[in-house]
């Protein structure tokens, strides 16, 4: 890890990152964009009686409403306009790269390039708009019946609460893309992880609260503090694991030169799903804990039952926490690597794998390589989520020291951080070329 930083360290020129105009503008934007985000999860919902409603979350902040929170940047606590953030266009996404393996219109679209990529995004804002309207009717009669939180229920009180959670949503999609467009990094993912990090210091000072009480020992906050630092860089060596797959291409002749063969490498990731098992996990298994909290054990029994099994730190909940997780990493890394289409543009541009056949036997190759490295991402992930989430159920740790917060900060902040190592190296670069040509012409 020590010479990862160093590296890291040295690719970042500072001196570099003065000069580079262009780079500034997008990081300035970037901020900009995001502290608009910020005040928009302060914007409070009309029609809220915001005392009962935060008495409300309080009995509720350990299922899926805290996780929910978590990702809002704590919108969903203060019940503002993003409350719903982004996560129907997350949903959205999914549900559209789920559908690009099962329908062969969208799988064309898919190979069509920038055009087809075009009209799979539209289909995305379109689902975005119809997953956000009915989520966020759902919202509006559950605040109605959550008792008291509502100043005056009604059709009036649903429709607005719709309309504008909904354009709450719609916005921060747009400005999602605003960001990836105009300034550094994912967008989408930026906005995110902005969230996580500026709940961060009242999460903080929150445990600390709960040591100067008793509730929390020192020892546990030392380890918890201690834990973070090893899981984070556990996080930044996993994520940057990679199995290289040796290339070879032919010799060529082009004209009445001949070239030599080249070699070159084929990344697989260790970890190709990314954060999207946990994120699916903990909110499959929380849904059914937040709806009995809603029905206040009005159900069945057998469901009551059930939740009671699924809470937090009950070897039930740990055992389908860690098999969900181990299977959409599966799912979701069969969804977004396809052995098959790699193998036949390997084979369309004359590249092979040493010892292994061109075509199928290439793609069941990829795809055995894949699954076996899988396995280990799979027991990463796994790994870490479940002991921050053994601290979140016996030692009530906030949700923001869970494995989940922690895997899209480190992941989010390694992507950023490449995408403006890149900008200086362009930058620097062009600085080369045009030192070049003035020197050529002063020849």
């Amino acid at each position: 890890m020590v010479s990862a930083a160093e590296q890291l360290a040295a690719n970042l020129n500072f001196s570099a990152l003065a000069k580079a105009e262009e780079l500034k503008k997008r990081i300035w934007f970037t901020l900009g964009a995001l502290l608009v985000y910020r005040f928009g999860t302060y914007i409070p919902l009309p029609g809220i009686d915001p005392v009962a409603w935060d008495q409300i979350f309080k009995t509720q902040a350990g299922g899926i409403l805290g996780m929910f929170n978590m990702f809002s940047g704590g919108g969903i606590h203060r019940m503002a306009i993003f409350a719903l953030n982004i996560m129907p266009y997350i949903s959205a996404s999914i549900i559209i790269q789920l559908m690009t393996t099962v329908s062969p219109t969208l799988e064309q679209l898919k190979k069509e390039g920038e055009q087809g990529r075009k009209v799979i995004n539209q289909y995305t804002r379109y689902l975005t708009l119809v997953l956000a309207t009915f989520q966020a009717y759902g919202i509006a009669i559950g605040l109605e019946g959550a008792g008291g939180a509502v100043a005056d229920p009604g059709y009036f009180f649903r429709i607005s609460t719709a309309i504008t959670l909904t354009g709450g949503t719609m916005f921060l999609m747009w400005l999602g893309e605003q960001i990836t467009a105009r300034g550094i990094g994912n967008g989408i993912s930026l906005i995110i992880m902005a969230g996580i990090v500026a709940e961060l210091p009242s999460a903080i000072a929150g445990m600390l609260e709960l040591g100067r009480q008793g509730a929390l020992s020192t020892a546990l906050i030392l380890v918890v503090i201690v834990m973070s630092f090893v899981v984070t860089a556990f996080i930044v060596f996993m994520e940057r694991a990679q199995r290289r797959l040796l290339i070879q291409y032919p010799k060529r002749q082009v004209g009445n030169r001949m070239f030599e063969g080249q070699s070159s490498h084929l990344p697989l990731k260790l970890n190709t799903s990314g954060v999207i098992p946990p994120i699916f996990a903990s909110s499959l298994l929380l849904l059914p804990t937040t709806i009995a909290q809603f029905n206040a054990g009005s159900g069945p029994e057998w469901f009551n039952v059930l939740t009671t099994q699924l809470s937090h730190g009950r070897p039930l909940f740990l055992i389908l926490y860690i098999a969900m997780i181990v299977f959409f990493a599966f799912f979701y890394t069969a969804i977004v690597f396809n052995p098959t289409e790699t193998a036949d543009n390997l084979k369309k541009h004359g590249g092979f794998i040493p010892g292994i056949r061109p075509g199928e036997r290439t793609a069941e190759y990829i795809d055995y390589v894949l699954t076996r490295i899988t396995v280990v991402g799979a027991a990463y992930l796994a790994i870490v989520c479940l002991i921050p989430e053994l601290l979140i159920s016996y030692a009530a740790v906030p949700f923001y020291f869970g494995g989940t917060s922690l895997l899209i900060v480190v992941s989010v902040t390694m992507d950023t951080v490449a995408q403006i190592q890149g900008y200086l190296l362009a930058h620097q670069y062009e600085g080369l070329i045009k030192r070049s040509k003035l020197k050529g012409r002063r020849r």
